[in-house]
């Protein structure tokens, strides 16, 4: 098998030598379509998802090359080449070829509800599914799974949830632009223009003071047992 990482390397600074060792390894424990590098001062280690292996080595150099704009900082900032443009087009594409397998019923309805009003109803359905209850994450568009991920902390409030739901709609829709550098933007001025078109131009600062109030609950017995361990303190020092 060609060492595609060297020919990555090559392709992607030509005239420059690697003084690390290069090597590309697939696992199954990653999901769909992932990836990873690791390196030391030695060699360094591409690390693809399984399914990248039925994929063309053309793209999967592309691949290699994104990942490796994020290593070589020393090494003059290189021109993007066509692999890159292809494994680009391959991820922004691969998701609409998936069919929508994990769907909460909840999300459905408010994907369902934004669809219809912001998409006039013809946004094909990704995958809709919770995650944790986080409030800093609150929604993500996975493009090669094809799944809009929501916090569970949303699960309570349908405007805020439609919001964050109309948000990475945008992200399907939209997908991202590559400068020459390798940059991503996901967030485009045709992005924001369009998330500008939310009914409510309100809803930020309604989302920051819902967010307020959710962690302040969170904290609630945290701080409820703070309380009684400094209760509990006192009367040991006076009746200890």
């Amino acid at each position: 098998m060609r060492n595609i990482a060297q020919l990555a390397f090559y392709e992607l600074y030509p005239g420059e030598r690697s003084t690390r060792e290069l090597k590309v390894k697939f696992s199954r424990a990653f999901k769909s379509y992932n990836a990873n590098v690791k390196y030391t001062r030695d060699w360094m280690e591409f690390k693809l998802s399984y399914e990248w292996k039925s994929v063309s080595d053309e793209i999967k150099i592309g691949l290699i090359q994104s990942l490796m704009l994020k290593v070589f900082r020393d090494l003059p900032r290189p021109e993007r080449t066509i692999n890159m443009d292809l494994y680009d087009h391959f991820v922004k594409g691969i998701g609409e070829y998936r069919p929508a397998t994990r769907v909460d019923p909840v999300l459905d309805e408010c994907f369902e509800r934004v669809n219809k009003k912001y998409f006039g109803g013809f946004m094909e359905k990704p995958n809709l599914v919770w995650g944790l209850e986080s409030f800093f994450k609150l929604g993500t568009y996975t493009y090669a799974s094809n799944t809009i991920t929501i916090s569970k902390v949303l699960e309570d409030d349908e405007l805020l949830l439609d919001y964050v739901m109309y948000h990475e709609m945008l992200h399907k829709k939209h997908k991202y632009y590559t400068n020459k550098a390798g940059q991503s933007r996901h967030h485009t001025a045709a992005f924001r223009k369009d998330e500008d078109a939310f009914e409510d131009p309100d809803v930020e600062e309604k989302l920051s003071r819902y967010l307020r109030r959710k962690r302040w609950s969170a904290k609630a017995p945290e701080r409820e047992r703070s309380r009684k361990k400094k209760v509990k303190s006192l009367f040991d020092w006076f009746f200890g």
